[in-house]
């Protein structure tokens, strides 16, 4: 009673469209945002690049099944059934196209390569007679409630291309597979063996409907298709996230967290949204309310509570997606969130100095650090002018000295402010190593300060206020620098790697055992060398021993290679030598001064930065350009070496 009460059959029917309408919707949600997620993050992977182009025709497929609902007549049904075509036409092509891009990066095949362009001009006639005539599909015909072409001349002979190529495809991922050496690249091609069927398997069906329309019920066909669809939605996700790696210089923990993301605030998002929106018109009449109310309430509060659900999830989803690195990973991310830029830190800086003219009522004021062994202003507060007239007139070693009997202890006193044209002067000093990081300057013409210990206190606050921020700071420039040296390192090791070495090929490798100066870690190499610049492993061992302008001087040198390598630095450092006397202020001998005192001397880096009136984090920002310098110039040493003229042979030879 209740069945036929609720007619059963026709709701199950309606229920399976519905659902087939929506996993459309969501495998051309998924497949368009894979690709553009793939062509956007590692498009200079040729497997990426055939991947995109598989994704995208089998994205043609699914979205003219989508748009095939809302068809009103035949004619405009026929259109969208010949349209699709797009994609079916070209799915064997891109995916022996995929194949054979994953097998290329272990093994080169010209015919192979033939196959491919061979796939894709079968695909582009197979289009055009499927557009233009009725040789692979006849007009449009309706088995039930599904429209569909009816097979023409060379229908089968198409479908026979389809699986010989599909298999085809299998065949070369089989292959690549057995070709993987480490466990992790033969247990990824291991998923992709069993994913790879899904785009080609997704779209066969299509394929087949106009014969299989004739031989199945409707229910049947819905019913196939359903089960179908679910299972190309979950397998292309899985191709995706395989691909994602390739090609890809960042580490796989990256590589999952961004794509994991993208999925949940990407297609997640969509895939929700597009499912209302189809499933709202069959409730419209329970909620008595109008379509488009419901619709607009709907999709948005549900894109709204999605984009919060995911932000408060994201901890746990951190924690399952690293596992090993969970410790690590948090403190990344607490990192990230306290670490302060320029402007937070002159926000620190400005609001500390506006209270502090407040507390003392002064009209002005100003904070300044050192920067290239000059004075440089950093926040100021009231009249500018005043700021600047002080600025162009200081001299820093002049205020240094005169700022050196100021706060030898921790608090601060009347005695600790120093007179200067009309400014009273403070250092703000490290708590870590006592070094002076800034000087607060405050305009008065009172000759002598003559604050309450209440007011001392409140000053001594902000004062350390300020300090941290300062502090804080040169700690993180101190980290960008060293973090900044690995950017040249990254990007010569992309650039070796968009050049794929073949088993065979070892010009390569040659290249860059022959000419170390070419090779990635030639910086570091450097920078090693320099370290121990008096004797060390780093020095004797060193790779630059492979250097021409090294081995010319084995001999003069008793065949020593940390002498001949010591030689040869030397002369580069030499070389950026300035003409005319040294100076400890020109910003012209900073580099020099910096290689010959850190290097050559082995003075502490805290006095070098001392001498050259410069904070640390300037000293090592300028420290790593030196020794880019050195490593320039010794490889144009070694370049002139290797092009100068071959000595005369030796006649008795």
């Amino acid at each position: 009673m209740i069945a036929d009460l609720f007619d059963l059959p026709d709701l199950l029917v309606r229920a399976l469209e519905l659902g087939n309408l929506i996993l459309s919707s969501v495998n051309a949600i998924i497949g368009f945002s894979l690709f553009l997620y793939v062509s956007t993050h590692n498009l200079r992977s040729s497997v990426a690049r055939a991947f995109c182009a598989l994704i995208a025709f089998v994205t043609v497929v699914y979205t003219v099944d989508v748009l095939m609902a809302g068809a009103q007549t035949a004619a405009s049904a026929e259109f969208w059934l010949r349209a699709q075509w797009l994609g079916i036409a070209f799915v064997p092509a891109a995916y022996l196209h995929f194949s054979n891009a994953l097998l290329r990066t272990m093994r080169v095949s010209r015919l192979h390569s033939w196959g491919v362009w061979l796939a894709y001009m079968l695909g582009l006639g197979a289009l055009a007679l499927a557009f233009a005539t009725d040789m692979i599909v006849g007009p449009v015909d309706r088995a039930g409630d599904v429209l569909h072409l009816t097979p023409g001349p060379l229908f089968w002979i198409f479908a026979a291309y389809y699986a010989v190529t599909s298999l085809s495809g299998w065949i070369n991922i089989s292959r690549a597979r057995s070709l993987c050496l480490t466990t992790a690249s033969r247990r990824r091609m291991s998923y992709l063996m069993l994913a790879f069927a899904a785009p080609s398997v997704g779209v066969f069906p299509y394929l087949l409907i106009p014969t299989a329309a004739e031989a199945l019920s409707t229910r049947t066909v819905s019913i196939l298709t359903l089960v179908g669809n679910v299972g190309i939605a979950l397998m292309t996700v899985v191709i995706g996230y395989i691909v994602a790696y390739q090609g890809v210089l960042l580490p796989d923990r990256v590589v999952k967290h961004r794509l994991m993301h993208f999925m949940l605030r990407g297609p997640l998002v969509a895939i929700i949204a597009v499912s209302l929106m189809l499933a709202v018109p069959r409730v419209e009449a329970i909620l008595g309310l109008p379509r488009d109310t419901v619709l607009i309430f709907a999709v948005t509060g549900a894109i709204v509570t999605m984009q919060v659900l995911i932000s408060v999830g994201k901890p746990a989803l951190d924690r399952l997606l690293y596992r090993a690195d969970r410790g690590e990973v948090n403190r990344i991310q607490r990192l990230e969130d306290r670490l302060l830029t320029t402007t937070d830190l002159e926000q620190i800086l400005e609001n500390t100095l506006l209270a502090i003219c407040e507390v003392l009522r002064v009209p002005s004021g100003f904070v300044v650090t050192m920067n290239d062994g000059k004075l440089a202003m950093r926040v100021s507060c009231g009249a500018a002018p005043s700021a600047a007239a002080f600025l162009s007139q200081a001299s820093l070693p002049l205020t240094l000295q005169q700022l050196s009997t100021s706060r030898l202890d921790e608090f601060i006193a009347n005695d600790d402010f120093v007179r200067a044209d009309g400014h009273w002067l403070v250092p703000l000093k490290s708590r870590a190593d006592a070094t002076t990081l800034g000087i607060l300057g405050l305009r008065n013409h009172e000759p002598v300060p003559t604050f309450s210990e209440e007011e001392l206190g409140v000053i001594y606050g902000l004062l350390s206020r300020a300090e941290l921020a300062l502090e804080d700071m040169r700690l993180q420039q101190r980290i960008f620098a060293l973090l900044g040296g690995l950017d040249e390192d990254l990007a010569a090791i992309q650039r070796f790697r968009s050049r794929t070495v073949y088993a065979g090929d070892r010009s390569t490798l040659q290249h860059l055992e022959m000419d170390p100066a070419a090779s990635p870690g030639f910086v570091q190499a450097v920078k090693d060398a320099l370290t121990q610049f008096w004797g060390g492993p780093k020095l004797s061992k060193s790779p630059l021993i492979r250097m021409h302008v090294v081995t010319e001087r084995l001999s003069e040198h008793d065949g020593v290679p940390a002498k001949a390598i010591r030689s040869a630095l030397q002369e580069a450092i030499e070389r950026l030598r300035p003409e005319g006397a040294r100076s400890l202020t020109a910003s012209e001998w900073t580099l020099y001064n910096i290689l010959e005192m850190r290097f050559v001397q082995g003075l502490r880096i805290k006095d070098i930065a001392a001498r050259l009136a410069m904070s640390e984090s300037d000293y090592y920002r300028k420290q790593r350009v030196a020794i880019e310098e050195v490593a320039d110039t010794l490889a144009q040493m070694e370049h002139a070496q290797a092009h100068r003229e071959p000595r005369s042979p030796d006649v008795s030879a």
